[in-house]
């Protein structure tokens, strides 16, 4: 989607195809929806005041309130009640009232219907404490892009407050269980406006990125082994890139998104592997004896691969280079450490960790070693970071179902995403970009 100001002349429509899966891959909205459940208190947050956007109520999707959710899922937002407030993107609101209810800052906005059945959507930023206009922009969508519009703005104020880069229009993809189908979605951040890459009776597991968002690794049983895929998220395109004899799984992309490291069994026992993003030249990377090595993830720099081994006697995450050499034992709390997930700027490590009977979620300071506990559920799984690094999702059980959560890196924000339809398991955060 390109921005303009909101006095430049003409709307830039949003390009279509946001996710870019064929019409035929798609699936009833409802089978995707989720309700989303927010809890904690940071220990910082920003007092904002978002105004119901003028018009909205006639609009497709409520803009203001996903705008609303999507700040508040951040943890560095706290919003603030704006009932019975008429404001949009062309008011002058009397700041020191604003500075009298608390708000540090103010959005407001308008959504009216055009001509041809596209949206126009408008919005405006303003710093009450300074009493500032931070400016506005606007967008020209179709009804079905409503809800990107709104994440886009969510994007732009997160970035103008804070300066860093939002990820509320990036994606994420999962896998849902209902009725013996086994469903691999992509959609967007917040779990909705889902579309789906794969649909089998056969389970789906380990779904990866790649680096530019336009592909998906993942591992499908659909032919009774398991075999890595990767699928072009526009086309519904796909290729086998790993089918040996024995088993196949775990694939990660390499930063450079040209190679793959993934586990195979095809020479006897799991070991890392790296191969070239079509499936050739394939190459072992470990050879620890009788041990199971897995779970790849590479550092952001591409030089070295994280990965699980019971070469100890026990699953702990060790690291080496990913050129080959000598791996070093990173996890050392604890007799059972799995599942590691680096964050884009390299300072934190996600993984799950055994405590008694319960599997939690735990982030890593990987300068200090530091490690910190961010959950209270008991069955975590397949953490994964938000590209700005803030937040991370991952999947657990609460309250009989499977569901995912997301939390910011210190615990005190969650939000929980439960499928209206299905347990949710597998997810994993796309880049930025669609």
């Amino acid at each position: 989607m390109r921005l303009r100001p909101l006095d430049a002349p003409g709307p830039d429509a949003l390009r279509r195809g946001l996710i870019g899966l064929p019409l035929a891959l798609a699936v009833p909205a409802a089978l995707a929806q989720f309700r989303v459940e927010i809890s904690g208190v940071g220990a910082t947050q920003v007092p904002i005041a978002i105004a119901r956007f003028r018009e909205e109520d006639k609009a497709p999707q409520p803009v203001g309130a996903i705008i609303r959710a999507d700040l508040e899922r951040s943890g560095l937002f706290r919003n603030l009640d704006t009932a019975g407030v008429t404001l949009d993107e062309g008011s002058r609101p009397a700041m020191s009232d604003w500075r009298g209810r608390g708000a540090d800052a103010l959005v407001a906005g308008s959504v009216a219907r055009l001509a041809d059945g596209r949206h126009d959507v408008r919005y405006r930023l303003w710093d009450v404490v300074k009493g500032s206009d931070l400016g506005g922009q606007g967008y020209a969508v179709p009804a079905a892009d409503l809800r990107l519009a709104a994440h886009q703005i969510a994007d732009a104020v997160y970035e103008k407050l804070t300066g860093e880069k939002g990820v509320f229009s990036t994606r994420i993809a999962y896998v849902t269980k209902a009725a013996g189908r086994h469903t691999l979605w992509v959609t967007d951040a917040d779990g909705e406006n889902g579309q789906t890459a794969l649909a089998s009776p056969e389970p789906i597991i380990s779904p990866a990125w790649s680096p530019d968002g336009r592909e998906l690794a993942y591992v499908s049983f659909e032919s009774r082994k398991a075999v890595v895929y990767v699928q072009d998220v526009g086309s519904g395109r796909r290729r086998t890139v790993a089918s040996f004899r024995g088993s196949n799984s775990a694939p990660a992309w390499s930063p450079d998104g040209r190679q793959l490291a993934l586990t195979l069994s095809r020479d006897g026992g799991s070991q890392l592997y790296l191969m070239n993003r079509n499936g050739e030249d394939v190459r072992r990377l470990t050879s620890s004896g009788g041990a199971i090595d897995t779970e790849a993830a590479w550092s952001p720099d591409g030089k070295q691969i994280y990965f699980v081994s019971d070469r100890g006697g026990s699953p702990q995450v060790y690291r080496m280079p990913a050129a080959g050499g000598n791996p070093e034992r990173v996890t050392f709390n604890g007799s059972y450490n799995i599942s590691p997930a680096l964050s884009p700027d390299g300072r934190s490590m996600a993984f799950i960790t055994r405590d008694g009977g319960a599997f939690r979620l735990q982030v890593m300071d990987l300068a200090s070693g530091t490690t910190r506990s961010v959950s209270d559920t008991k069955d975590d799984e397949s953490p994964s970071f938000a590209p700005n690094s803030r937040l991370i999702i991952y999947a657990t059980r609460d309250g009989g179902r499977d569901v995912l959560m997301t939390t910011t890196l210190d615990g005190r924000i969650k939000a929980r995403l439960v499928s209206t339809q299905a347990d949710v398991r597998e997810p994993v955060w796309g880049p930025y970009g669609r």
